[in-house]
């Protein structure tokens, strides 16, 4: 017989985390990306030198797949957390899903706005598909098979804390550090300012899950740790360049740094996760937003 969480004793948890992000979900993530105004981003971008314009590209190409990727790959982890009866987290996680099909949907109307057509895969890197083309379907796909805690670890590490907490981060910040300064490309930024919202609930509730994880077994914290440490190389790899200065003027090493403080704070939080009770956990406060 199925349990029904929603009519037993216990009921929803609306005091637990993963409930409140879903709150946040239905009140900051119904943005519609036909509703930026792109007026300005044409002549924006053809105002860009061609090395500008390659690189802003490659960038956006980056983002545009990345957000397909997880639209496809995030299907597995909301499987598995169902089975493991975890409603409101299950709940919340329904959200993904519609939010990385929008960002998908605002990079496809973004490049049709500024008259971008055509492949664009040519511009992935091989450490780029070596995350995006194996790591994540590969990580993601196996918790079909196996909802174990160390299954479930690797996909919120690999998902929320690697490629959101950490790359996309990281690609955020690029894109302010290129425009802002050069007040170029408004519609991008709004764009890119609200996936950015979307996705710190996105990475909340993975640090939630690896400190629940945690917190039912301390052995997983240096489990955690080691893959998150065996996937930072190839976040510096994706990261770098050849020239030290980016055609924007951004310094290469400066985004280098930024990204080894989102590491620090990552492994922070999880640190502090240590000798938690499932309790404290569950009623941590949402700092998305």
């Amino acid at each position: 017989m199925r349990h029904y969480v929603s009519t037993s004793e216990q009921g929803i948890n609306r005091e637990s985390l993963p409930f409140k992000l879903y709150e946040k979900a239905k009140k900051f993530g119904v943005w519609d990306p036909r509703n930026i105004d792109f007026s300005n981003d044409k002549a924006d971008w053809e105002s860009l030198s061609a090395e500008q314009q390659e690189s802003l590209l490659t960038l956006i190409s980056f983002f545009y797949s990345a957000e397909e990727a997880v639209t496809k790959d995030v299907l597995p982890l909301i499987y598995a957390i169902s089975k493991k009866g975890k409603f409101e987290e299950e709940m919340y996680l329904t959200t993904f899903l519609f939010e990385e099909a929008k960002h998908t949907d605002f990079f496809s109307l973004l490049l049709k706005e500024i008259g971008i057509k055509g492949e664009l895969n040519y511009l992935h890197t091989p450490v780029y598909r070596k995350i995006f083309d194996e790591i994540l379907p590969e990580t993601m796909g196996r918790l079909m098979e196996d909802q174990s805690p160390k299954a479930i670890a690797d996909a919120a590490v690999v998902y929320n804390m690697f490629t959101e907490g950490i790359l996309a981060e990281t690609g955020y910040w690029t894109f302010y550090q290129n425009l802002v300064n050069l007040k170029k490309m408004p519609g991008l930024l709004e764009g890119i300012t609200n996936i950015k919202r979307d996705e710190s609930r996105h990475i909340s509730f993975g640090t939630f899950l690896l400190q629940r994880l945690i917190s039912e077994d301390s052995s997983m914290y240096e489990y955690i740790l080691g893959k998150l440490q065996e996937l930072m190389p190839l976040a510096i790899q994706i990261n770098d360049a050849p020239e030290e200065i980016n055609p924007f003027g951004v310094v290469i090493a400066d985004s280098h740094a930024f990204m080894q403080k989102q590491l620090n704070a990552r492994l922070e939080v999880l640190r502090r996760a240590q000798g938690r009770s499932l309790e404290e956990i569950y009623r941590m406060e949402v700092v998305a937003e």
